[in-house]
């Protein structure tokens, strides 16, 4: 007689061996994408005296940070987590360090403070996406990688709302600078941690599996027309997620609401995704493919009817219900690419749905900016309302074979919990190890974790 197994759940998630200790490392390294932004800003601005050559600057380094992701990520496909993402933190951490220096100093060439943004943004490592290929490789259990995605989005969410606030404490006490090196020394000891975690070797390169077919990247055209989905949509929840920041602020200054006006409607949309990306992470009947035309349109409408509130009391919840869709669009456009990726495509292929939002935050921003000089607001609340509810059209294709892998994981996880996806971890990840002579399987394919588990199963601080 067969136990009964408890329901996925995010403690579940976490009891998964080495899942805490890999998070943990991971976020602490990606707290730096919350502060980096501000502190550079900051530091350019003092530095030069000039906004524009700081807000330059800045475009400099999230332009070269978005463009060179895709390559990024197809070496850590290629190379492996530990061989790519350590030499990327250190560059990204040394050139950091190197810019916090040049902006010690006034009167450095515009010119330099680029070219050093430049190279820094190129080689930001690419953790999120890492991470999130991390997990599909612990969690075969579907209904669990839905809960961890779910749990990575949310932590997320609260590390950009963090990285300021820690940045406004350091710059009370020290130069914005030290804001700078404090952003590369969390790059650099996350990255270092995450990577010497046991899960990471799990994300195995490209050259040592063998896969049938053509490699993906490498002129297959079911990749990509399985990609364009979940691709799309991110790119356009970027556009409409952008666009809600400048319409706020148009908002409360054509109605004299001030400043603190816009920090209450702003965080109302950070709750509302935050809440949403809890509530998605609750057990789904329907596809992945399915839900995410839902969550489009959703956050489409919502903003739509936001543009038409009378006033800020109405605002408020409006902005919350269009939150609710916000991460778990973003989540399960994660997760569709995630089905939808080939063997040794699973970062490059997170990657591109997270370099399509930041393109689209781009994007978003400047063309409303254009729309609300021209434009009635609930007018342009309605045309970035439109973006996501235009994508949720875009047809979703599955990757030739993919729909038979997908299949089989799905009725090989509908039966699991923790404990059963504790089990195959163990028997996906067993080696055999010698022992006086004889052989015997280990719960690791890392044999320090023979020697010693107790830093496995305790969160890194």
């Amino acid at each position: 007689m067969s136990t009964p197994t408890p329901r996925p759940s995010y403690a579940a998630v976490l009891r998964v061996p080495h899942a805490r200790r890999t998070f943990a490392a991971a976020l602490f390294g990606r707290l730096s994408y919350g502060t980096v932004s501000l502190a550079l800003m900051l530091s350019l601005t003092r530095s030069t005296g000039s906004y524009a050559v700081a807000g330059t600057v800045m475009a400099v380094f999230g332009a070269t940070g978005v463009l060179v992701s895709p390559y990024r990520a197809a070496l850590v496909d290629r190379h492996g987590l530990r061989r790519a993402l350590i030499p990327m933190a250190l560059l990204y951490g040394g050139l950091l360090c190197a810019l916090a220096e040049l902006c010690r100093h006034p009167g450095v060439p515009a010119a330099v403070l680029a070219g050093a943004a430049a190279l820094a943004g190129a080689c930001t490592p690419p953790l999120g996406s890492t991470m999130r290929a991390v997990w599909a490789e612990m969690l075969p259990d579907r209904k669990l990688l839905q809960r961890a995605y779910s749990l990575d989005g949310v932590a997320e969410e609260l590390l950009f709302v963090s990285g300021p606030l820690l940045v406004g404490a350091v710059v009370t006490v020290a130069p914005p600078a030290a804001g700078v090196v404090l952003s590369a020394f969390l790059v650099v000891t996350g990255t270092l941690a995450f990577a010497s975690s046991p899960a990471a070797a799990l994300l195995r390169p490209t050259g040592s599996e063998k896969s049938e077919g053509p490699v993906p990247g490498r002129g297959g055209t079911g990749q990509g027309r399985a990609l364009l989905q979940p691709v799309v949509v991110a790119a356009c929840v970027g556009v409409s997620v952008s666009a809600v920041d400048l319409l706020v602020v148009a908002y409360a200054g054509e109605r004299g609401l001030g400043d603190g006006a816009v920090a209450w409607v702003l965080a109302a949309l950070s709750v509302g995704s935050a809440v949403g990306g809890l509530v998605n992470g609750a057990t789904w009947s329907s596809p992945t493919r399915a839900r995410l035309p839902f969550f489009a349109a959703g956050l489409g409408l919502c903003l739509a009817v936001a543009g038409l509130a009378p006033g800020l009391g109405t605002l408020i919840p409006a902005v919350m219900c269009a939150g609710l869709f916000v991460a778990p669009a973003l989540t399960t456009a994660y997760l569709v690419a995630d089905e939808s990726a080939a063997p040794g495509f699973r970062v490059r292929a997170g990657t591109w749905c997270n370099t399509a939002v930041n393109a689209g935050m781009s994007g978003g921003a400047a063309a409303v900016g254009l729309l609300v000089e021209r434009l009635p607001l609930p007018a342009c609340f309605a045309v970035s309302g439109a973006v996501a509810v235009a994508a949720a059209l875009v047809p979703g294709r599955r990757r030739r074979g993919a729909a038979r892998a997908a299949g089989e994981r799905q009725s090989s996880s509908e039966p699991e919990s923790s404990a059963s996806s504790e089990s195959e971890w163990c028997e996906r990840s067993a080696v055999t190890l010698p022992v006086r002579g004889s052989t015997r399987q280990s719960c690791s394919p890392f044999p320090e974790d023979v020697v010693s588990t107790s830093h496995a199963a305790s969160p890194s601080p």
